[in-house]
């Protein structure tokens, strides 16, 4: 299961890449798909059921295709940080975003999909989901914050706040 998730994770992130190499053409033309990228601080905590909570500071890059106005696929990648015994050492996850505008400058979006995560101890993947908002700053510039529950297991959940910025191109 783990490595079924993880190729198909794999397969998606690609499938963005592909997006990302096609969409500044296709973007001059339609406007659509539009490619994009980002780098976020991202302040992870890690919830166990029983005994106290870890949290620490890690970095995460995301990547996508945003279709239309109101659907993109995303990718994130994410490690760094570690509290006690427990390091992050990576997380990678996939995911399929809708989007609401508020203003032509402005807009708040939730996520769903399926993550990876890799703690030292223990490796897991399951159901993932969020919600965030970005408001540009610059044409092709945003600052970007989000809210994911990566994951949501019996023993623990694993949380991540991030706050960044994207770059559309």
């Amino acid at each position: 299961m783990k490595m079924t998730v993880l190729s198909l994770t794999s397969a998606a992130l690609l499938v963005g890449a592909g997006a990302f190499a096609a969409s500044a053409q296709a973007q001059q033309s339609l406007g659509y798909p539009e490619g994009y990228v980002a780098g976020d601080a991202m302040f992870w905590n890690l919830d166990p059921d029983r005994g106290s909570s870890r949290n620490d500071v890690g970095l995460r890059l995301r990547g996508g295709a945003q279709f239309n106005d109101y659907f993109a696929l995303e990718g994130h990648l994410g490690a760094g940080g570690s509290d006690g015994d427990t390091k992050l050492d990576y997380l990678v996850g996939a995911y399929a975003k809708g989007i609401a505008p508020i203003t032509p400058n402005a807009r708040l979006y939730g996520l769903v999909g399926v993550t990876e995560v890799d703690f030292d101890h223990d490796r897991e993947s399951g159901f993932s989901y969020g919600a965030g908002g970005e408001i540009d700053v610059a044409n092709n510039l945003a600052i970007s914050a989000d809210y994911m529950r990566y994951l949501d297991k019996s023993a623990y959940d694993f949380d991540a706040a991030s706050v960044g910025l994207k770059y559309r191109f």
